[in-house]
């Protein structure tokens, strides 16, 4: 308690540091991840969250998890070090939506530029490829969205919207920080706009040692995106990212593991036709996209202290191809409904490669396809009153035909209030793994499915200098896919129930001109509980602008975090604990900044992967310079 009390006092304290008083008003706020074209948030009837751009680089963080993690209740990520997530056995970055996801990641949809990111043989994002120099903003969907974007959107969907200039600039952005465990983040952003051509190209490199021996990481990250407008109603674009993250697996603390490697290869590319004619007596607009994204794995898993090296690695690739394809018609005064239709071709190869006479083995050469289509129907009634309907069709070659309706009411009150109330349905399809790889895959498993019920409240206060919101929400889902023993066997079966129930609230104040509060609660109870979903998770935040420094502290309170469930031969392992950051940046010639940012700073002892202790305070300093 008296190190809360300690937070408490130190936050208030950067508060008091504000003399301005002028006023920063709130504009409107438009999301693109809860349709699939720009909207006001307020016509939409689900939870969407939206990270800007200025809160991820102030953050000073390589990747964009952390932040959203702190920005968003409900949303939960697992990590193991000061950088990097790896993959695998020991792994970490699994992504939890209101205790909805898991390890491999699959139930919730990591989207660049609204198109899917996962692995084709697993299912599941990769969490050192989505970096913050990618992104103008990150969309948070809390809850399913598969009746947009499919299986892999059961929990709920990120989206990120990567940089594309809107006016005539050149802008080039350099940072460079050092820290803790010779940890080092470094990178470059251009983005340029003359008249109708657009681009934005950056590169990151990014490196530790780590806090624990055997546990180093290094990544190189690099994406582009081009555009051009062919006229006044026609764009054309084009996007790419490419990755490459060389990773070490420490083992746990009881279970030390020697020389486990992991070297990824992740791409992407997409090229897009859009249109839209806003001045007819319909109007329109819409796009179709082809993507291709894949990458190459080569894992070693490593071996005990004195147990002899290992004989072979694991190694794989796979791809994801697809076509993305909607059109959206205003039928009527109020009316926007969208029509869509989705492609997939998935799959991979994946073999162990003998080290001794560098032979190989095969364990499945695979791919699959599904299709889909889906309408989403939204009508303004009235001036306050907004009706939302959509439903998805979804064949999937080996899982058959899923479905995912969702619907909602919108009630724009006034004073700048809203109240909404939304139900949906969100389905995952079996992986490739889980079908056929290993002794537990079954052919047979069927989709996992789930119900969320939802209803919210917003309000701006005080010339929309103040924002208030919050939900409560209940989701069951039915036929997860578990390993059980059968028959003495090891096999994935559709089995078992969850039902989550809980509450979510958002508090934003901006205090004065440049300082600004904010806070976000969420409360999750589990009629059984999952790994990595904390009951209670509370963000506080304080943040003051000047013209020529900028400070920043945050504190995270976590409790009832499951590290380990219990079972026949151990007690469940829960963790409760208080983080507390802070960071400060100061300008010293034009667009140049000096920054410092420090993380734990009450160095506490926690865990969130089990037998992975975290890194107690870590400290970071470096240059910012946008010219």
């Amino acid at each position: 308690m008296r190190k809360i009390l300690v937070v408490l006092f130190l936050s208030a304290s950067f508060a008091m540091m504000a003399q301005d008083t002028l006023r920063v008003v709130e504009l409107t706020e438009v999301v693109a991840t809860g349709t699939r074209s720009d909207v006001d948030s307020r016509l939409l009837p689900m939870t969407v969250s939206v990270v800007s751009e200025s809160t991820l680089t102030e953050r000073q963080e390589t990747n964009i998890l952390p932040t959203v993690v702190e920005q968003v209740p409900g949303v939960f990520v697992t990590q193991r070090g000061v950088l990097g997530y790896g993959v695998s056995t020991g792994g970490s970055g699994g992504i939890k939506v209101r205790g909805i996801g898991g390890a491999p990641n699959t139930d919730v949809l990591v989207l660049i530029d609204g198109l899917p990111q996962y692995a084709g043989l697993y299912g599941h994002p990769v969490a050192d490829n989505y970096q913050t120099m990618l992104a103008e903003r990150v969309e948070v969907v809390r809850g399913p969205a598969s009746m947009l974007y499919g299986g892999n959107a059961l929990g709920g969907v990120l989206n990120i919207v990567t940089h594309q200039p809107k006016h005539d600039t050149i802008l080039t952005n350099v940072h460079l920080m050092f820290g803790s465990y010779f940890t080092l983040d470094a990178g470059a952003t251009n983005q340029v706009r003359r008249g109708r051509f657009s681009s934005a190209v950056g590169f990151n490199y990014s490196r530790t040692n780590g806090h624990r021996a055997n546990m180093g990481f290094e990544e190189y990250n690099g994406f582009v995106r081009l555009g051009y407008d062919i006229n006044e109603n026609w764009r054309i674009g084009m996007t790419g990212n490419a990755a490459y993250f060389d990773t070490h697996n420490p083992g746990t603390t009881a279970a030390p593991i020697e020389e486990s490697r992991f070297r990824i290869l992740r791409g992407m590319a997409a090229v897009s036709v859009e249109n839209s004619y806003e001045d007819t007596r319909f109007p329109t607009s819409g796009a179709i996209r082809a993507y291709f994204n894949g990458g190459r794995h080569q894992i070693n898993e490593g071996h005990a202290s004195g147990a002899s090296a290992q004989t072979q690695e694991y190694l794989h690739t796979d791809f994801m191809t697809g076509v993305s394809a909607y059109q959206s018609v205003s039928f009527f005064k109020g009316n926007h409904t969208t029509f869509g239709f989705d492609y997939q071709h998935f799959g991979g190869h994946a073999w162990n490669h003998i080290l001794v006479d560098g032979s190989d083995k095969d364990i499945i050469v695979k791919a699959q396809y599904e299709l889909a289509g889906y309408i989403d129907f939204r009508q303004q009634v009235t001036s306050w009153f907004v009706l939302n309907a959509g439903c998805r069709l979804n064949w999937h070659e080996a899982a058959g035909l899923s479905y995912a309706p969702q619907g909602g009411l919108s009630f724009l009150l006034p004073r700048d209030a809203e109240i909404k109330a939304f139900v949906s349905r969100g389905f995952r399809n079996p992986t490739i793994r889980e079908l056929y790889m290993y002794k537990p895959a079954n052919a047979d498993l069927k989709p996992v499915s789930m119900w969320n019920y939802e209803i919210s409240y917003r309000q701006f206060l005080l010339d929309r200098r103040m924002r208030i919101g919050a939900n409560v929400f209940y989701l069951h889902a039915k036929d997860n896919i578990e390993t059980r023993m059968i028959e003495g066997q090891p096999r994935n079966v559709n089995t078992g129930e969850l039902k989550n129930a809980g509450c979510e609230v958002e508090f934003n104040y901006n205090i004065w001109r440049g300082l600004h509060f904010n806070a976000n609660y969420s409360f999750l109870h589990m009629e059984n509980p999952v790994l990595a979903a904390p009951e209670h998770k509370l963000n506080i935040a304080v943040m003051y602008h000047h013209d020529r420094f900028r400070v920043g502290t945050s504190w995270q309170y976590i409790h009832g975090l499951y590290t380990a469930l219990a079972t026949a031969s151990s007690e469940a392992k829960k963790e409760n604990f208080v983080l507390w950051n802070a960071h400060i940046s100061a300008r010293i010639w034009k667009g140049l900044w000096a920054n410092l940012k420090a993380d734990n700073l009450l160095a506490q002892e926690y865990e969130i992967n089990a037998g992975f202790p975290m890194p107690r305070t870590t400290i970071m300093g470096g240059i910012n310079w946008t010219f």
